[in-house]
């Protein structure tokens, strides 16, 4: 999967973790592919996620960023009086910015 994100090329080192979790939180629904991470088979609601930048690196043309991301995974099919309900879900991704394209590209490291 990737996606556009043309405001972090220019962002300075020292400022890029912080610009990436605030661009991060406020891409639309369905931008991440946070469905690799959920746990118990269910569907994933990212209307609310919570992203945590665990650590961040520069290579010539490149900045990679290692995110844990909070969100809601919804279960379904359980039998249960309460069923559908929501579940705390976690997972990390590994991110690739190429600085010359402002494209991005994410991958599942940890559901």
């Amino acid at each position: 999967m990737a996606i556009i994100l043309d405001t972090l090329p220019a962002t300075s080192a020292a400022d890029f973790g912080h610009a990436l979790k605030s661009r991060l939180e406020s891409l639309p629904a369905g931008s991440l592919p946070l469905q690799q991470g959920t746990s118990q088979g269910g569907y994933v609601d990212d209307s609310d996620i919570s992203v945590t930048v665990i650590s961040t690196r520069e290579t010539k043309g490149r900045r990679q960023a290692k995110i844990g991301v909070f969100f809601t995974e919804i279960v379904v099919g359980c039998g249960c009086g309460d069923d559908p309900f929501p579940v705390n879900a976690y997972c990390e991704l590994l991110i690739s910015l190429d600085t010359n394209t402002a494209e991005v590209k994410f991958e599942v490291i940890q559901a």
